[in-house]
């Protein structure tokens, strides 16, 4: 039996140079075509990568390969020599209509193969899946991983496919649903992706407690909140970092700390195993307390996303956002004495949404003082709740997917005489935005609790690098470097960087080589650019003094590694 998994584009995308794709099959017109073949949306759905994991712990031929920006004659070339019996897309709203086109080049290329769907979209829209994509044989509902293995030993023993739990799918008679899958009971039962690939992102959990109407959680893992357990978890860490060399990692689960002695123990594990790495986590501030913060830290954690959405107790009451803004404020208060990074997610233009309320949001975050935020729009996503109010009102139908080329459904559904001004304040916000940032003395007060902390030495080194006074940084990194810091690139940027502030031009490109040398951190490629452009403009002639970048600690160049990130040599 032979598989292969496929991450597939948003749409046909040209190569470089050609001309773009009529709107029917390449880019929305209201799209930059750039902007959504980067970032985020490139890396593969974890879901795919574990359905691989467990069929190749059964022993099956498994390729996987993540194709999300790939140019389509290219896409065109690697199917006509790819040779499977069974071929697997993941499928989220935003490449549907690419999961639509690599699906029927499947099937022209290979008549023969079964071609399988799963992922969030196709789970909320089974049979209207299988109603307009004549090329899927199966869609794969909810949970995937048994599912998955029962369809290979049936197309393994040549039985019929029909009537998996688990599935939908065509027959003569028409379109059917089968029974649903019994969600898995022991997630550690599951082969660990980290087993198969290297991978930057993880995820520890299934689902989430809370039920917020734009969001897909619960309709794609069910009422439950499924846990893998702390030792499970730790041993993927320590897979990840010492046998595939990870220093940074990014946990992904919908609130990874639901459950909170869980956290604890892993917190506690990374401790005692010496898994020595940075990582983020998402997750909720009514699941977060003071104590629960330092040892976060203590293990190495230093950025915490939440979902907050809004600040409006009008607006969270009808996302049914269960959220007390008076925690989040305290929690973010409180992640600031062990020098946490905590960012923001939030929206605008939900249900009941007005000029008043947005800046209620804008207010509150000029109050709390994240580090980061960034705003999103309202996106409607099948299977939500927010999706059926619009549909009960007549405005949306699941048909939309599959008729209309938009990227997300993205809507405005608040006071429609305040739409222009509010969406005038988010052109001016767009993506990530820095709101507060550590100084000096905060990291000194966090020194106090947490003296022996090298990661924490590095922020404080960062932090006179900002205000000027490269031999305090000096000093700090010095005490890092003792403390055996484990991001030997970035302690040679900060070298760099002191270097600099010190007009030792020598020593700075010694030390930018030798972090590059180490591993493309994204401060280290602007930094040697910097440079470069400070030497060939004769700055130094002219006295304009040589600033780079000390790097904020959570940020690195992905090396884009098959198949969590699409590969440039598999691309070409």
């Amino acid at each position: 039996m032979r598989i292969v998994l496929l991450y597939a584009p948003p749409w046909k995308i040209a190569r470089n140079g050609d001309p773009i794709y009529p709107p029917e099959e390449g880019p929305p017109d209201n799209v930059d075509p750039a902007a959504v073949t980067e970032g985020d949306f490139l890396q593969s759905p974890y879901g795919l990568l574990t359905l691989a994991a467990q069929a190749l712990r059964c022993g099956f031929s498994v390729q996987t390969l993540n194709v999300s920006n790939f140019p389509w004659m290219n896409i065109e070339n690697l199917v006509c020599h790819l040779n499977a019996d069974l071929f697997g897309l993941s499928c989220v709203t935003e490449n549907r209509r690419g999961v639509a086109m690599l699906a029927q080049l499947i099937r022209n290329l290979h008549p023969r193969a079964h071609i399988v769907v799963g992922g969030p979209h196709v789970t909320a829209l089974p049979i209207e899946t299988l109603r307009h994509i004549q090329a899927i044989d199966t869609v794969v509902v909810g949970e995937g991983e048994e599912t998955f293995l029962e369809l290979i030993r049936c197309l393994q023993e040549h039985q019929s496919t029909q009537g998996i739990p688990g599935t939908a799918w065509r027959s003569s008679t028409g379109f059917h649903l089968g029974p649903p899958r019994e969600r898995i009971a022991d997630l550690d039962m599951l082969a660990p992706p980290t087993d198969y690939f290297e991978l930057h992102t993880l995820l520890t959990s299934r689902g989430c407690p809370m039920q917020c109407t734009f969001c897909s959680s619960r309709m794609m893992w069910g009422k439950r909140v499924s846990f893998h357990s702390a030792e499970y978890v730790l041993d993927m860490l320590e897979t990840a970092i010492n046998r595939q060399g990870q220093r940074i990692l990014s946990i992904k689960d919908d609130t990874f700390t639901a459950d909170r002695p869980r956290a604890l123990a892993i917190c506690d594990g990374i401790r005692k195993r010496h898994l020595e790495f940075i990582w983020s986590c998402d997750t909720r501030a009514d699941y977060l307390d003071e104590a629960l913060l330092f040892e976060m830290r203590q293990s190495g954690c230093i950025r915490i996303s939440m979902g907050v959405e809004s600040a409006s107790t009008d607006i969270l009451r009808n996302i049914n956002k269960q959220l007390s803004l008076e925690r989040l404020f305290d929690v973010t208060q409180a992640a600031r004495r062990y020098g946490i990074q905590i960012r923001y997610y939030m929206m605008a233009g939900n249900r009941g949404e007005t000029l008043e309320t947005f800046k209620q949001s804008l207010d509150f975050i000029s109050r709390a003082k994240p580090n980061q935020f960034v705003f999103s729009q309202l996106h409607l996503y099948p299977g939500t709740k927010e999706f059926d109010i619009f549909m009960r009102h007549g405005l949306v139908s699941p048909a939309i997917f599959f008729t209309q080329n938009f990227f997300c459904l993205t809507c405005f559904a608040g006071n429609r005489s305040d739409e222009k001004c509010i969406r005038k304040i988010l052109s001016t916000i767009s993506g990530v935005q820095n709101c507060w940032e550590y100084g000096v003395a905060d990291y000194q007060k966090a020194l106090t609790r947490m003296p022996n902390m090298h990661s924490l030495h590095v922020d404080v080194c960062r932090a006179y690098l900002r205000e000027g006074n490269p031999d305090a940084a000096e000093r700090h990194l010095h005490r890092a470097v003792a403390l055996d810091f484990f991001l030997p690139g970035l302690i040679h940027n900060l070298y760099a960087c002191i270097a600099a502030a010190r007009t030792d031009i020598d020593r700075c490109k010694f030390h930018l080589d030798e972090a590059f040398a180490i591993h493309p951190y994204q401060v280290v490629i602007e930094n040697m650019e910097r440079l470069e452009s400070w030497l060939n403009n004769r700055n130094t002639q002219a006295g304009a003094p040589l600033t780079l970048s000390p790097g904020d600690g959570f940020e690195s160049t992905f090396i884009c590694r098959q198949p969590e990130c699409p590969d440039p040599v598999w691309r070409n």
